[in-house]
């Protein structure tokens, strides 16, 4: 483990930076329990000449913790199932930034 993979783990146990959160590839594999930095940032988006406020989730997961990650993946963070839409990793090869998209 490198020194950015030390960084990360140090911000996810962060209380107040990060979030427990249960991990199922497919939606169906076994759990997997970890920590992951979590954002909720609003997205713009438009449609028929109206602007949509679009809510999202990204979340910044550690490549030592979760080696894989695909499309259609969930997260469970809280009451919230995370559907996840896309992953890739960051330019130090150290984390995953994972958008998801929240399931009803």
């Amino acid at each position: 483990m490198g020194v950015f993979d030390e960084a990360l783990a140090v911000l996810a146990a962060d209380p107040n930076l990060g979030v427990a959160a249960t991990y199922r590839a497919s939606g169906t594999g076994a759990p997997v329990h970890l920590r992951v930095l979590r954002s909720s940032p609003d997205r713009m988006a438009g449609a028929f000449d109206t602007a949509l406020l679009q809510a999202t989730d990204v979340l910044a997961v550690g490549i030592a913790v979760l080696p894989g990650l695909a499309a259609g993946d969930t997260f469970t963070i809280g009451a919230d199932l995370l559907t996840v839409e896309s992953a890739e990793r960051d330019a130090a090869g150290v984390a995953w930034r994972v958008l998801c998209r929240r399931s009803p």
